[in-house]
Protein backbone atom coordinates (compact mmCIF):
# COMPACT_ATOMS: atom_id res chain seq x y z
CA UNK A 1 0.00 0.00 0.00
CA UNK A 2 1.30 3.41 -1.39
CA UNK A 3 2.29 5.51 2.00
CA UNK A 4 2.19 8.36 0.43
CA UNK A 5 -1.45 8.36 -1.24
CA UNK A 6 -2.38 6.79 1.89
CA UNK A 7 -1.75 10.46 3.96
CA UNK A 8 -2.83 12.23 0.85
CA UNK A 9 -6.54 10.38 1.45
CA UNK A 10 -6.67 10.51 5.35
CA UNK A 11 -5.63 14.41 5.50
CA UNK A 12 -9.51 14.91 3.49
CA UNK A 13 -11.17 12.48 5.47
CA UNK A 14 -10.22 14.91 8.76
CA UNK A 15 -13.78 16.59 10.38
CA UNK A 16 -13.46 20.41 9.52
CA UNK A 17 -10.46 20.33 7.44
CA UNK A 18 -11.27 21.39 3.82
CA UNK A 19 -8.58 22.91 0.85
CA UNK A 20 -7.42 25.77 2.60
CA UNK A 21 -6.77 24.53 6.09
CA UNK A 22 -5.51 21.43 4.23
CA UNK A 23 -3.51 22.82 2.43
CA UNK A 24 -2.57 25.48 5.52
CA UNK A 25 -1.33 22.10 7.32
CA UNK A 26 0.77 20.97 4.54
CA UNK A 27 2.69 24.05 4.31
CA UNK A 28 3.24 24.47 7.85
CA UNK A 29 4.29 20.81 8.55
CA UNK A 30 6.12 20.36 5.44
CA UNK A 31 4.87 17.78 3.88
CA UNK A 32 1.45 15.60 4.09
CA UNK A 33 3.31 12.82 6.11
CA UNK A 34 4.04 15.26 8.92
CA UNK A 35 0.72 16.45 9.45
CA UNK A 36 0.35 13.08 11.19
CA UNK A 37 3.53 12.98 13.00
CA UNK A 38 3.40 16.35 14.51
CA UNK A 39 2.35 16.52 18.06
CA UNK A 40 -1.00 18.38 19.37
CA UNK A 41 1.35 21.57 20.08
CA UNK A 42 2.94 21.96 17.06
CA UNK A 43 -0.66 21.41 15.42
CA UNK A 44 -2.70 24.09 17.46
CA UNK A 45 -0.09 27.10 16.53
CA UNK A 46 -1.22 26.53 12.81
CA UNK A 47 -4.38 29.09 11.98
CA UNK A 48 -7.24 27.88 11.66
CA UNK A 49 -6.75 24.59 13.47
CA UNK A 50 -8.88 24.22 16.32
CA UNK A 51 -8.48 21.71 19.75
CA UNK A 52 -10.98 19.09 17.84
CA UNK A 53 -9.42 19.27 14.59
CA UNK A 54 -5.67 18.84 16.58
CA UNK A 55 -7.14 15.97 18.23
CA UNK A 56 -8.71 13.98 15.07
CA UNK A 57 -4.80 14.31 13.34
CA UNK A 58 -3.27 12.83 16.68
CA UNK A 59 -5.52 10.22 16.93
CA UNK A 60 -4.80 9.15 13.26
CA UNK A 61 -8.66 7.20 13.14
CA UNK A 62 -9.10 8.65 9.84
CA UNK A 63 -5.89 6.38 8.60
CA UNK A 64 -8.23 3.46 8.40
CA UNK A 65 -10.92 5.24 6.62
CA UNK A 66 -8.28 5.78 4.02
CA UNK A 67 -7.08 2.01 3.89
CA UNK A 68 -10.45 1.23 3.08
CA UNK A 69 -10.98 4.28 0.09
CA UNK A 70 -7.15 2.59 -1.50
CA UNK A 71 -8.71 -0.94 -1.16
CA UNK A 72 -11.91 0.99 -3.01
CA UNK A 73 -9.70 2.50 -5.66
CA UNK A 74 -7.84 -0.25 -6.81
CA UNK A 75 -10.88 -2.87 -7.18
CA UNK A 76 -12.69 0.23 -9.46
CA UNK A 77 -10.17 1.24 -11.27
CA UNK A 78 -10.19 4.75 -9.43
CA UNK A 79 -7.15 7.22 -10.11
CA UNK A 80 -5.62 9.71 -7.46
CA UNK A 81 -4.56 13.26 -8.44
CA UNK A 82 -2.86 15.25 -5.51
CA UNK A 83 -2.62 19.13 -5.90
CA UNK A 84 0.88 18.99 -5.71
CA UNK A 85 2.23 16.07 -8.31
CA UNK A 86 2.59 16.67 -11.78
CA UNK A 87 -0.77 15.16 -13.00
CA UNK A 88 -2.78 17.37 -10.98
CA UNK A 89 -4.91 19.66 -13.78
CA UNK A 90 -3.04 22.64 -14.54
CA UNK A 91 -6.55 24.83 -14.73
CA UNK A 92 -7.12 24.09 -10.93
CA UNK A 93 -3.18 24.17 -9.77
CA UNK A 94 -3.24 27.82 -8.59
CA UNK A 95 -6.80 27.96 -7.61
CA UNK A 96 -6.56 28.56 -3.57
CA UNK A 97 -9.63 26.75 -2.85
CA UNK A 98 -9.41 23.91 -5.08
CA UNK A 99 -9.55 20.38 -3.93
CA UNK A 100 -6.41 18.69 -2.18
CA UNK A 101 -7.46 15.28 -3.96
CA UNK A 102 -9.39 14.24 -7.11
CA UNK A 103 -10.50 11.08 -7.63
CA UNK A 104 -10.88 9.68 -11.36
CA UNK A 105 -12.69 7.03 -12.81
CA UNK A 106 -12.70 6.79 -16.73
CA UNK A 107 -9.82 8.06 -19.70
CA UNK A 108 -10.36 11.54 -20.38
CA UNK A 109 -7.28 14.09 -20.52
CA UNK A 110 -7.83 16.37 -17.21
CA UNK A 111 -5.83 18.72 -18.98
CA UNK A 112 -7.45 18.70 -22.63
CA UNK A 113 -6.27 21.45 -24.91
CA UNK A 114 -10.11 22.94 -24.54
CA UNK A 115 -12.56 22.15 -22.30
CA UNK A 116 -16.32 23.80 -22.13
CA UNK A 117 -18.54 23.54 -19.13
CA UNK A 118 -22.21 23.13 -19.65
CA UNK A 119 -24.87 24.34 -17.35
CA UNK A 120 -28.33 24.95 -16.62
CA UNK A 121 -31.62 24.34 -14.71
CA UNK A 122 -32.82 20.85 -13.56
CA UNK A 123 -35.82 21.31 -15.41
CA UNK A 124 -35.16 23.04 -18.60
CA UNK A 125 -37.68 23.45 -21.54
CA UNK A 126 -38.14 21.81 -24.83
CA UNK A 127 -36.00 24.56 -26.21
CA UNK A 128 -33.26 24.79 -24.08
CA UNK A 129 -32.93 20.93 -24.62
CA UNK A 130 -32.41 21.30 -28.21
CA UNK A 131 -30.36 24.42 -27.81
CA UNK A 132 -28.08 22.25 -25.57
CA UNK A 133 -27.83 19.43 -27.86
CA UNK A 134 -27.27 21.49 -30.72
CA UNK A 135 -24.45 23.58 -29.36
CA UNK A 136 -22.86 20.47 -28.21
CA UNK A 137 -23.53 18.98 -32.03
CA UNK A 138 -22.01 22.17 -32.97
CA UNK A 139 -18.58 21.86 -30.71
CA UNK A 140 -17.34 18.79 -31.89
CA UNK A 141 -15.28 20.54 -34.76
CA UNK A 142 -13.31 22.00 -32.02
CA UNK A 143 -12.10 18.94 -30.85
CA UNK A 144 -13.23 19.98 -26.82
CA UNK A 145 -13.83 17.97 -23.92
CA UNK A 146 -17.49 19.05 -22.41
CA UNK A 147 -17.60 19.06 -18.71
CA UNK A 148 -21.14 19.51 -16.75
CA UNK A 149 -22.31 18.27 -13.24
CA UNK A 150 -24.43 14.77 -14.31
CA UNK A 151 -27.14 16.55 -12.81
CA UNK A 152 -30.95 16.02 -13.89
CA UNK A 153 -31.88 18.54 -17.09
CA UNK A 154 -29.43 20.43 -19.16
CA UNK A 155 -26.17 18.66 -17.51
CA UNK A 156 -27.25 15.15 -18.31
CA UNK A 157 -28.69 16.62 -21.41
CA UNK A 158 -25.13 18.02 -22.26
CA UNK A 159 -23.23 14.43 -21.20
CA UNK A 160 -25.51 12.23 -23.13
CA UNK A 161 -25.55 14.08 -26.76
CA UNK A 162 -21.49 13.83 -25.85
CA UNK A 163 -21.55 10.31 -25.55
CA UNK A 164 -23.81 10.26 -28.98
CA UNK A 165 -21.51 12.13 -30.76
CA UNK A 166 -18.34 10.38 -29.31
CA UNK A 167 -17.04 14.04 -27.70
CA UNK A 168 -15.37 13.26 -24.57
CA UNK A 169 -17.29 14.44 -21.52
CA UNK A 170 -16.46 14.68 -17.31
CA UNK A 171 -19.20 14.51 -14.95
CA UNK A 172 -17.88 16.44 -11.80
CA UNK A 173 -19.73 14.39 -8.52
CA UNK A 174 -21.15 15.86 -5.48
CA UNK A 175 -20.43 12.84 -3.81
CA UNK A 176 -18.38 9.78 -3.74
CA UNK A 177 -17.70 7.15 -6.83
CA UNK A 178 -19.23 4.33 -4.60
CA UNK A 179 -22.86 5.74 -5.84
CA UNK A 180 -24.09 7.45 -8.70
CA UNK A 181 -26.52 10.52 -8.11
CA UNK A 182 -29.53 10.74 -9.38
CA UNK A 183 -29.64 6.95 -9.79
CA UNK A 184 -31.76 7.48 -13.06
CA UNK A 185 -28.28 8.28 -14.28
CA UNK A 186 -26.05 5.28 -13.55
CA UNK A 187 -26.25 4.31 -17.39
CA UNK A 188 -25.16 7.25 -18.60
CA UNK A 189 -22.54 7.82 -16.00
CA UNK A 190 -21.18 4.13 -16.96
CA UNK A 191 -20.82 5.10 -21.24
CA UNK A 192 -18.96 8.19 -20.22
CA UNK A 193 -16.21 6.40 -18.49
CA UNK A 194 -15.47 4.70 -21.56
CA UNK A 195 -15.16 8.68 -23.72
CA UNK A 196 -14.47 10.32 -20.83
CA UNK A 197 -14.84 10.17 -17.10
CA UNK A 198 -16.50 10.68 -13.62
CA UNK A 199 -14.58 13.56 -11.07
CA UNK A 200 -14.93 14.03 -7.54
CA UNK A 201 -12.99 15.60 -4.42
CA UNK A 202 -15.52 12.74 -1.95
CA UNK A 203 -14.09 9.56 -1.01
CA UNK A 204 -16.64 6.66 -2.25
CA UNK A 205 -18.27 6.31 1.06
CA UNK A 206 -19.84 10.44 0.88
CA UNK A 207 -23.32 10.91 -0.26
CA UNK A 208 -25.23 13.06 -2.32
CA UNK A 209 -25.05 16.04 0.88
CA UNK A 210 -26.17 19.66 0.03
CA UNK A 211 -23.16 21.45 0.75
CA UNK A 212 -20.90 18.99 -1.42
CA UNK A 213 -22.85 20.62 -4.49
CA UNK A 214 -21.42 24.19 -4.59
CA UNK A 215 -18.32 22.49 -4.01
CA UNK A 216 -18.49 20.46 -7.11
CA UNK A 217 -19.65 23.56 -9.17
CA UNK A 218 -16.40 24.97 -8.50
CA UNK A 219 -14.56 22.62 -9.82
CA UNK A 220 -16.79 22.61 -12.76
CA UNK A 221 -15.90 26.46 -13.12
CA UNK A 222 -12.26 25.88 -12.33
CA UNK A 223 -11.64 23.19 -14.93
CA UNK A 224 -13.28 24.60 -18.31
CA UNK A 225 -12.02 27.66 -20.11
CA UNK A 226 -15.31 28.48 -21.14
CA UNK A 227 -18.75 28.12 -19.00
CA UNK A 228 -21.75 27.79 -20.87
CA UNK A 229 -24.82 28.23 -19.40
CA UNK A 230 -28.52 27.14 -21.31
CA UNK A 231 -31.25 28.34 -19.74
CA UNK A 232 -31.65 29.12 -15.74
CA UNK A 233 -33.54 31.07 -12.84
CA UNK A 234 -31.89 33.72 -11.33
CA UNK A 235 -31.42 31.17 -8.10
CA UNK A 236 -29.62 27.85 -8.18
CA UNK A 237 -26.85 25.93 -8.82
CA UNK A 238 -26.31 27.66 -12.15
CA UNK A 239 -25.60 31.00 -10.56
CA UNK A 240 -23.59 29.80 -7.89
CA UNK A 241 -20.97 28.02 -11.01
CA UNK A 242 -21.11 31.51 -12.82
CA UNK A 243 -20.26 33.15 -9.62
CA UNK A 244 -16.72 30.74 -9.28
CA UNK A 245 -16.24 31.33 -12.69
CA UNK A 246 -16.40 34.73 -12.98
CA UNK A 247 -13.85 34.88 -9.51
CA UNK A 248 -11.53 32.54 -11.50
CA UNK A 249 -11.18 34.94 -14.83
CA UNK A 250 -12.99 32.18 -17.39
CA UNK A 251 -14.85 33.19 -20.10
CA UNK A 252 -18.43 33.06 -19.37
CA UNK A 253 -21.55 32.93 -22.29
CA UNK A 254 -24.96 32.28 -21.32
CA UNK A 255 -28.02 31.66 -24.45
CA UNK A 256 -30.67 34.44 -23.97
CA UNK A 257 -33.94 33.53 -23.52
CA UNK A 258 -37.37 35.46 -23.72
CA UNK A 259 -37.99 38.33 -21.43
CA UNK A 260 -41.09 36.51 -19.52
CA UNK A 261 -39.81 33.08 -19.24
CA UNK A 262 -38.87 31.81 -15.92
CA UNK A 263 -35.68 29.27 -16.75
CA UNK A 264 -33.74 32.19 -18.74
CA UNK A 265 -34.28 34.98 -16.37
CA UNK A 266 -30.89 33.79 -14.79
CA UNK A 267 -29.26 33.78 -17.95
CA UNK A 268 -30.57 37.55 -19.09
CA UNK A 269 -29.45 38.63 -15.55
CA UNK A 270 -26.01 37.62 -16.42
CA UNK A 271 -25.92 38.67 -20.09
CA UNK A 272 -27.50 42.28 -18.48
CA UNK A 273 -25.04 42.52 -15.65
CA UNK A 274 -22.13 41.84 -17.78
CA UNK A 275 -20.83 38.19 -16.17
CA UNK A 276 -21.78 36.33 -19.01
CA UNK A 277 -21.78 36.63 -22.94
CA UNK A 278 -24.71 36.46 -25.35
CA UNK A 279 -24.49 33.37 -27.32
CA UNK A 280 -26.38 31.86 -30.29
CA UNK A 281 -24.12 29.09 -30.88
CA UNK A 282 -20.46 27.37 -31.16
CA UNK A 283 -19.35 29.82 -33.67
CA UNK A 284 -19.96 32.40 -31.00
CA UNK A 285 -17.80 31.43 -28.51
CA UNK A 286 -15.33 30.13 -31.20
CA UNK A 287 -14.47 33.96 -32.17
CA UNK A 288 -14.20 34.90 -28.43
CA UNK A 289 -12.11 32.03 -27.81
CA UNK A 290 -10.03 32.49 -31.14
CA UNK A 291 -10.62 28.52 -31.61
CA UNK A 292 -10.14 28.91 -35.15
CA UNK A 293 -7.91 26.72 -37.25
CA UNK A 294 -4.22 26.18 -36.52
CA UNK A 295 -1.47 27.85 -37.95
CA UNK A 296 2.29 27.23 -38.36
CA UNK A 297 3.90 28.84 -34.96
CA UNK A 298 5.32 31.87 -35.88
CA UNK A 299 9.09 31.96 -35.85
CA UNK A 300 10.64 34.60 -32.66
CA UNK A 301 13.79 36.30 -34.50
CA UNK A 302 17.36 35.49 -32.78
CA UNK A 303 18.07 38.34 -32.24
CA UNK A 304 15.34 38.95 -29.94
CA UNK A 305 15.00 36.14 -28.44
CA UNK A 306 18.79 36.65 -27.26
CA UNK A 307 17.24 39.47 -25.25
CA UNK A 308 14.77 37.69 -23.17
CA UNK A 309 15.03 36.05 -20.03
CA UNK A 310 15.06 32.24 -19.36
CA UNK A 311 11.31 32.53 -17.97
CA UNK A 312 10.58 34.98 -21.09
CA UNK A 313 11.93 32.17 -23.14
CA UNK A 314 10.33 29.69 -21.39
CA UNK A 315 6.78 31.28 -22.16
CA UNK A 316 7.66 31.50 -25.81
CA UNK A 317 8.40 27.89 -26.53
CA UNK A 318 5.35 27.16 -24.50
CA UNK A 319 3.33 29.06 -26.80
CA UNK A 320 4.95 27.76 -29.90
CA UNK A 321 4.30 24.56 -29.23
CA UNK A 322 0.26 25.20 -28.07
CA UNK A 323 -2.38 27.37 -30.13
CA UNK A 324 -3.12 29.20 -27.11
CA UNK A 325 -2.44 28.90 -22.74
CA UNK A 326 -4.25 30.60 -19.80
CA UNK A 327 -2.03 31.97 -16.53
CA UNK A 328 -2.52 28.61 -14.85
CA UNK A 329 -1.28 26.85 -18.07
CA UNK A 330 1.66 28.38 -18.31
CA UNK A 331 2.78 29.17 -14.64
CA UNK A 332 2.01 25.07 -13.31
CA UNK A 333 5.41 24.85 -15.69
CA UNK A 334 7.49 28.11 -14.13
CA UNK A 335 5.31 27.97 -10.89
CA UNK A 336 6.21 32.23 -10.42
CA UNK A 337 3.99 34.72 -7.71
CA UNK A 338 1.18 36.29 -9.62
CA UNK A 339 3.00 39.33 -9.45
CA UNK A 340 6.04 37.76 -11.15
CA UNK A 341 4.27 36.14 -14.12
CA UNK A 342 2.07 39.13 -14.93
CA UNK A 343 5.26 41.09 -15.01
CA UNK A 344 6.86 38.53 -17.51
CA UNK A 345 3.14 38.97 -19.34
CA UNK A 346 2.77 42.24 -19.89
CA UNK A 347 7.00 42.50 -20.79
CA UNK A 348 6.37 40.32 -23.69
CA UNK A 349 3.22 41.84 -24.71
CA UNK A 350 4.87 45.31 -24.81
CA UNK A 351 7.82 43.36 -26.89
CA UNK A 352 4.77 42.45 -28.98
CA UNK A 353 6.01 39.18 -28.94
CA UNK A 354 2.68 37.78 -27.39
CA UNK A 355 -1.36 38.67 -27.45
CA UNK A 356 -3.51 38.53 -24.51
CA UNK A 357 -7.26 37.38 -25.42
CA UNK A 358 -10.26 37.02 -22.78
CA UNK A 359 -9.98 34.70 -19.50
CA UNK A 360 -6.16 35.66 -19.45
CA UNK A 361 -5.37 33.57 -21.77
CA UNK A 362 -2.79 34.43 -24.53
CA UNK A 363 -0.64 33.47 -27.89
CA UNK A 364 1.77 34.64 -30.01
CA UNK A 365 1.21 37.93 -31.47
Amino acid sequence: MDQKILYQIALTLIPRVGAVNGKNLISYCGSVEAVFKSSKKALLKIPGIGAETANSIVKQDVLALAELEMRFMEEHDVKPYYFLDDNYPSRLKHLPDAPILLYFKGNANLDAERTVGIIGTRKPTATGKIICEEFVEELKSYNVTIISGLAFGIDVVAHKKCVETEIPTIGVLGHGLGTIYPAAHRKIAKEMTAQGGLLTEFAHTYGPDGPHFPMRNRVVAGLCDALVVVETPRRGGSMITTNYANQYHKDVFAFPGRIKDKQSEGCNLLIKSHKAALLEGAKDLAYVMQWGAKSKPKQIQKSLFVELNNNQKEIIELLTKTEQLSVDQINSVLALTNSEMAGELLDLEFKGLIKSLPGKRYLLA
